[in-house]
């Protein structure tokens, strides 16, 4: 690979061909960057290699593993054999906007960092915008990010630059849960992130999420506190589990975590959301549209790349299958 823009995508993935295909079909699209697709195919079992190939696409290449390794192992993996200067990173059921990869390079560059971010919104399994708010600001998150983990989208945001990414050690593979906020903790130990504040990452909700192992969760944000003698914003922390139960239909386990950030002290922004919550059930009785979660404004901006996406996905434009 050449080119000072070069970047390398690891995409770990096993037995999810059916969104992988999409993820792909996003990486593809990236306009304005050199890039190289690394597939780490952990073992799956179903359709996988068979999308691969679909493709015929020069840019993609495939590690399969012969036994499943793990994703933060198989992302690992993928690091060891990329070659670009910059290293993203993309999880099987998330996309990205076609501008994603040059826009958070391009920043990094001219701000002189190591690793870059950008916004997001959070689509159910037919890609359905169901929540998005701009992200935070790169002093709010080096200021937040030993008690919370201020960066959304999980893994598939972050690019860095592939040194950066070697000499940080990579993915902590001792970890189930809070893998990529314990990366950007020592990230950010070692200078601040440059941000593009535009919805470029759709994460997707779904019952398959590690995301939604609440426990696994509990304990990977204890582990953190270990290794790096951190304290959790726990109030914080059970209203974002809050939230997250809420958008995957699990309102019971939403409650209980809504009391759990009551009790650590979250009381004002608790019953704020669970009046709000009130109301949206009341609007629903009543036959009235509920509003939608977070800022329309910023889902408006997502909702062109993502109905391209959705419109493949369900085969109305075509595309490898």
């Amino acid at each position: 690979m050449t080119g000072s823009m070069g970047a390398s995508v690891v995409v770990p993935t096993r037995d999810r061909s059916a969104m992988l295909g999409t993820a792909l079909r996003s990486v593809l699209a990236q306009r304005g960057v050199e890039l190289e697709i690394i597939v780490v195919d952990d073992a799956s079992s179903d359709r996988t290699p068979e999308v691969i190939r679909s493709f015929e696409d020069p840019r993609i290449r495939t590690v399969r593993n012969r036994v499943p390794i793990g994703p933060n192992a198989a992302r690992n993996r993928g690091a060891e054999e990329a070659r670009g200067r910059w290293l993203g990173l993309l999880d099987d059921d998330d996309l990205w906007a076609p501008d994603k990869l040059a826009a958070q390079v391009a920043a990094g560059e001219e701000e002189g960092r190591d690793w870059a971010y950008a916004g997001s919104v959070n689509v159910n399994e037919r890609l359905e915008i169901i929540h998005g708010v701009p992200p935070p600001t790169p002093e709010q998150v080096v200021a937040a990010v030993r008690r919370t983990n201020p960066i959304p989208a999980s893994a598939s945001n972050v690019v860095i630059r592939r040194t950066t990414f070697a000499g940080a050690g990579g993915f902590n593979e001792d970890l189930r849960a809070c893998e990529e906020w314990d990366l950007w903790i020592r990230l950010a130990a070692s200078g601040p992130p440059a941000w593009v504040p535009e919805p470029l990452v759709a994460y997707r909700m779904h019952p398959g999420n590690a995301i939604l192992d609440v426990e696994a969760l509990m304990t990977g944000a204890r582990k953190l506190e270990e290794l790096h003698g951190t304290r959790t914003d726990w109030g914080h922390f059970h209203r974002w589990v809050a939230q997250l139960c809420l958008r995957d239909g699990r309102r019971g386990d939403a409650l209980r975590q809504y009391g759990r950030a009551f009790l650590h002290g979250e009381s004002r922004a608790t019953v704020s959301e669970l009046v709000g919550l009130t109301r949206r059930a009341v609007r629903r009785r009543l036959g009235r549209p509920a509003p939608q979660g977070g800022s329309s404004e910023w889902a408006e901006r997502a909702r062109p790349w993502i109905e391209e996406l959705r419109g493949l996905e369900t085969g109305t434009m075509g595309g490898a299958r």
